[in-house]
C-alpha cells in the first residue's frame, strides 16, 4: 500500500449555498415587478433579508472549507490528517486497538460509518467519520487493511460475579 490520499467532503455545503440561492432567485422573482421593461425588486421585504443572511453565511462557509483544505493521508507507517494549517500524525504501530462499524448516535444508511482508534498514549480514542470523506469505498478497503495488523476492540462483558 503506498500513500493513499481521501479528501473531505464538501458536498453539503455546495448543495446548501446553491439551496439558498436558488430560494433567493425565486423569491425575488415573485417578489419583483416589471415596471416599463424594467425590473424592480422590492428591499423593503424582511424575508428577503433573511434569505440572504443564510446565503451568506453558508457561502463563507463554504469558502472557508474550500480553504481548510482538509484531507486523511494514509500510508503503510502512518496515518495523517492534514489541514492548510497543521499536520497530526498518528503511527499504525502505536495503535492499541481498532474498530470498523456502526456509529449508535447517527441513523444513516451503511454498515461502516465509523472507525474507532484507541492509541496507546492517548485517553480518548480517534472517531474517524468514513462517509466525511470522498472514496468512502475504497476508505472502508484501507482501514481493513490496517486492522488486520491491528487487534480489534475487545467486547464489553458485564461482569455477572460482582453481582451475585
Amino acid at each position: 500500500m503506498n500513500e493513499k490520499v481521501f479528501k473531505y467532503k464538501l458536498d453539503f455545503y455546495y448543495q446548501q449555498t446553491l439551496i439558498y440561492l436558488i430560494t433567493l432567485i425565486l423569491y425575488a422573482g415573485i417578489r419583483g415587478s416589471f415596471v416599463e421593461s424594467q425590473f424592480s425588486f422590492v428591499f423593503k421585504d424582511p424575508i428577503v433579508y433573511i434569505i440572504v443572511l443564510f446565503f451568506s453565511v453558508s457561502l463563507v462557509v463554504l469558502i472557508l472549507n474550500i480553504l481548510h483544505g482538509r484531507k486523511l493521508v494514509l500510508t503503510p507507517e502512518k496515518m495523517i490528517f492534514h489541514s492548510r494549517s497543521r499536520e497530526r500524525i498518528f503511527k499504525i504501530k502505536e495503535f492499541e486497538w481498532m474498530h470498523i462499524g456502526k456509529e449508535r448516535l447517527v441513523q444513516t444508511a451503511g454498515r461502516f460509518q465509523q472507525v474507532s482508534i484507541k492509541m496507546k498514549n492517548r485517553s480518548i480514542p480517534i472517531r474517524i467519520r468514513v462517509g466525511r470523506y470522498e472514496r468512502s469505498g475504497e476508505l472502508v478497503a484501507e482501514m481493513e487493511k490496517i486492522a488486520k495488523t491491528v487487534p480489534n476492540k475487545k467486547p464489553y462483558r458485564l461482569n455477572l460475579k460482582r453481582y451475585r
